[in-house]
């Protein structure tokens, strides 16, 4: 049987072990160095403990045990004393260890539950100190928190700079929209099919945002729906091609194919369009009149490559580390921001991944690998 998958469309391994199901590979926030999935350690560790303190109130009881026994029989003198410093011995020995460990435990759970009780009051800038000593279950439960928490902080920026950005990228069709409207109903302008195709423009615009962020939402999410099936991608660029041909004549860029014939992936054919779609637009955008952009279809070594190149200005080195991040775009960019970073998640929900590579005047080479089967 296949394996289950998961969220974001990673399959399932069961634990031999345990039965229990875990991701292939770590989840983000999972800490570098530590070994996935979890061996249960930390069980190993307070199964033993609690044996050593078992042990240790297990040697008390047996020293008061004799203490008494001794008592009952009547022996006195230097054998009682004996009994009663054996005991009085075990029962302080055995609340140093205890006492030990619990400052161990102690101190590192309370600046947990204080560090828990600032990110529930939506502090995400707090973190546990990471010490060097301790039991290795809580020095790994601390190292996972505070990774976990700079997740959930970056995801908090994150969120909050795509509302400033939404907000900004609707505001301005919002504004023309409502200026036609007003200008129509004072009389200023007439209600005329220019005036109106103006007003339609916007609609649309603030409707293809709207739809990028849905988009962008469920696949980050994991949780969109993709129907996959046996797709000739080179038959798919020479349609990409040939649907921007007019286009890029106008601006006087030629758009030349090549493709080799076997290449057929299973993929959601619409979506992949949408992919190579929004790489073509870009690279016509950008690139000079008089020059080419070239769409290859190749093997790759995990796949199929699909690849988008153009000769323009290329990608500044301060912008391309973040290429793919929502909102971020060049000085020169008509667009909104999103379209890079839906194709990234839209590749990455087949399972696929996409890369650029970029100089400064030689223009840049987008390239698609998707794997031949799901």
């Amino acid at each position: 049987m296949p394996p289950p998958w998961g969220p974001g469309g990673r399959p399932l391994h069961r634990d031999v072990n345990t039965e229990e199901m875990w991701a292939a590979e770590p989840p983000g926030w999972w800490p570098e160095g530590h070994g996935w999935p979890p061996r249960h350690d930390g069980r190993t560790f307070f199964r033993r403990l609690t044996r050593v303190f078992l042990t240790v109130a297990l040697l008390a009881l047996a020293g008061l045990a004799f203490m008494a026994f001794t008592w009952h029989i009547g022996t006195t003198g230097v054998l009682l004393r004996m009994a009663v410093v054996a005991g009085l011995g075990f029962l302080l020995v055995g609340g140093l260890i205890m006492t030990a460990g619990a400052r161990k435990f102690g101190g590192p759970l309370a600046e947990l539950v204080d560090a828990a009780a600032r990110v529930e009051r939506g502090d995400y800038t707090a973190r546990v100190a990471e010490r060097g000593w301790g039991p290795p279950a809580v020095r790994q439960l601390i190292t996972t928190f505070n990774s976990a928490i700079a997740r959930l902080e970056a995801d908090e920026d994150q969120r909050r700079r795509l509302l400033a950005n939404t907000s900004h990228e609707l505001r301005t069709p919002l504004t023309v929209l409502r200026g036609e409207i007003e200008a129509m109903l004072d009389g200023v302008h007439p209600a005329d099919e220019e005036h109106l195709a103006l007003a339609l423009d916007q609609t649309q615009l603030m409707a293809r945002l709207i739809e990028d962020l849905r988009t962008l939402a469920l696949a980050e999410a994991g949780t969109l729906e993709l129907h996959p099936e046996p797709t000739d991608l080179a038959a798919l660029v020479r349609d990409v091609a040939a649907a921007f041909g007019a286009v890029a004549g106008r601006e006087g860029v030629g758009i030349e194919v090549t493709a080799r014939d076997d290449a057929v992936a299973e993929v959601d054919p619409v979506r992949i369009r949408q992919v190579i779609d929004n790489l073509v637009a870009n690279a016509v955008r950008y690139a000079p009149s008089g020059s080419a952009v070239t769409l290859e279809v190749r093997e790759a070594p995990d796949g199929i490559g699909v690849a988008v190149v153009d000769r323009g200005p290329g990608i500044p080195p301060d912008l391309l580390p973040h290429l793919f991040d929502r909102f971020r775009k060049s000085d020169e960019s008509r667009g909104s921001g999103l379209g890079l970073a839906i194709a990234k998640e839209l590749v990455e929900a087949h399972g696929g991944a996409i890369h650029v590579e970029s100089t400064v005047g030689l223009g840049a080479r987008f390239e698609v690998t998707l794997p031949r089967d799901r």
